[in-house]
């Protein structure tokens, strides 16, 4: 097993930054949502607007271009939602730029692995972790000209970074994708553009700390009342004082309520958002801010209760308790669900899935370690051609929504959550605890072995153990022991060095420093000896 990469350390993962809770907008009357229609239409308008400028700038916007835009705007709504447009169009154009540039990584990845197969004869095995020669002709045929088509797309695409240039869809890529087959996507022309038109809509606005209830221009009082700042064009639509507009109905949050309730007392700053879900029929309300730095707990002082390591996997959740010392204690968990179905329903199954291996580990007092997963690379159908299976499960895992939604769920309840390297966790797992931890009654899961190797790396503890029992001498007939290394020697996770020369410690007959010598051996007769030693006769009688 050469070649093995370096370990990285394990860490404890810091809590969220911010927090988002949603509600719905029930008893709106007719008034209210024309209001809201229009407040909707005007400001997503600006931001479409604002959004081309933007992009137009491309790498020469500076803040001075960032202030003429939000004077553009101001004279069309207020100050306020000029600032909430212009700093949202900024994310949208950052996060534009990030995709670009990870698309960017993909296709240099591609590129880089079919010339490296390219370069090899064909039907050449791999080495090293790297894939081989292509299986036939044809397929390296085929995948030379797949070649120049990547080069291609590689080019166009680095020559759109470097100008500055991104892509952007204002209401979203896939539902506009969905125009062009409106049959498949289950829509009919009208349904199709009422869906466009509410995603274009903007009606959001960023919290202000020292103002009242922390917002300004979307304002939510201690009693749900909601009202809203009208832009200079509605200002004749305003039904309460300084140009406001109040929803006749009330809201309130089920979830985080308390906390929220808290911020809006203090006047600190809470950020709000309203959209209109079509095929549900319903408006809703999304209250968000920012959480206060929390003091990151050590990692020892994490672990001291011991660990459960969790694997995670296509169809459920395994996981395995150790204590401090990286033994597995009680039987291993299994916590499923379903990630077949609508967004929704995948979203409600990986919650109450967290939120089962939550309670487990409150009600046992342990830290959660788990992988730090990052599937990017993996997901090329460069590096995995004719793996269409293993590509569409590496797919399907939602490692992002689940992590996200596991340190979000972890930090309410006060869990620590240890994230470990993923290298070789199921490999060696599966090699070295699957078969030891298998008894008459219960069969040992890869994954639950997997949980186990995880939990021990994140003790600080090697996962491969020893293997060979103790020999019954010291000779190397049945071959040289392995032994468990300590927590601390460098480079413990890798694989022995080789020494060459004999594996004993003892010297050749004839050989050494004291070969010569008679008199440093302990031989009768020689001065070496502390005293002299004769066999008495036996006696002839007792």
């Amino acid at each position: 097993m050469g070649g093995l990469r370096e370990v990285a350390d394990s860490f404890v993962v810091p809590g969220p930054s911010g927090v988002a809770v949603r509600t719905s907008l029930k008893g709106l009357t007719a008034q209210d949502e024309k209001v809201l229609r229009l407040v909707g239409d005007l400001l997503g308008s600006l931001a479409s607007r604002d959004l081309k400028a933007r992009c137009a700038a491309g790498l020469d916007h500076d803040s001075d271009r960032w202030a003429e835009r939000k004077r553009a705007l101001t004279g069309e709504s207020s100050s306020r939602w000029a600032g909430s447009i212009t700093k949202a169009t900024h994310d949208q154009w950052a996060l534009a730029r990030r995709g670009q540039l990870a698309h960017i990584h993909s296709l240099q990845t591609g590129v880089d692995t079919i010339a490296h197969r390219l370069a090899l004869p064909v039907g050449a095995k791999g080495s090293a972790g790297r894939p081989g020669g292509y299986r036939s002709k044809r397929e390296w045929f085929a995948k030379s000209r797949r070649l120049h088509l990547l080069e291609d797309r590689l080019e166009q695409q680095r020559a759109q970074c470097q100008a500055g240039r991104v892509r952007v869809v204002r209401g979203g890529k896939k539902l506009l994708r969905a125009r062009h087959n409106l049959q498949a996507a289950h829509l009919t022309e009208t349904g199709w553009r009422r869906r466009w038109e509410a995603a274009r809509w903007f009606c959001q606005a960023d919290g202000e700390s020292g103002k009242r209830y922390g917002n300004e221009t979307i304002r939510v009082s201690p009693d749900g009342e909601v009202s809203i700042k009208l832009p200079a064009p509605l200002a004749g639509l305003a039904n309460a004082p300084h140009g406001r507009f109040v929803l006749a109905c009330r809201v309130g949050f089920m979830h985080r309520g308390e906390q929220w309730a808290d911020r809006i007392t203090a006047n600190r700053a809470v950020a709000y958002r309203m959209h209109h879900d079509v095929g549900r029929g319903r408006w809703y309300l999304t209250a968000s801010w920012q959480n206060s730095p929390v003091q990151m707990v050590p990692l020892q002082a994490a672990l001291a209760a011991g660990v459960a390591g969790v694997d995670m996997n296509a169809d459920h959740l395994a996981a395995w308790r150790l204590d401090e010392h990286g033994n597995p204690v009680g039987e291993p968990r299994r916590f499923d669900y379903d990630l077949s179905g609508s967004a929704p329903h995948r979203d409600a199954q990986i919650r109450h899935a967290l939120i089962r291996l939550l309670h487990w580990a409150q009600h046992h007092g342990l830290a959660l370690a788990i992988e730090d997963l990052d599937f990017g690379e993996e997901k090329t159908r460069e590096k995995h051609g004719r793996r269409k299976r293993f590509r569409r499960l590496i797919s399907g895992l939602p490692t992002a929504r689940l992590r996200a939604r596991l340190v979000s769920m972890a930090a309410e309840l006060g869990i620590p959550l240890v994230a470990v390297d993923p290298a070789y966790t199921s490999r060696w797992g599966a090699q070295h605890w699957q078969k030891p931890l298998t008894t008459t009654t219960r069969k040992t899961t890869r994954h639950e072995a997997a949980a186990v190797a995880i939990g021990r790396r994140a003790l600080g503890h090697p996962i491969r153990r020893r293997t060979a029992p103790p020999p019954p001498h010291r000779s190397d007939a049945v071959g040289h022991r392995t032994v468990q290394a300590a927590s601390g020697v460098p480079g413990r996770e890798g694989t022995r060095p080789r020494i060459p020369g004999p594996r004993t410690g003892s010297v050749g007959a004839g050989r050494g420093a004291k070969a010569g010598d008679q008199c440093a051996h302990n031989r009768s007769g020689h001065a070496a000896e502390h005293e002299s030693w004769h066999q008495d006769s036996l006696p002839l009688s007792l």
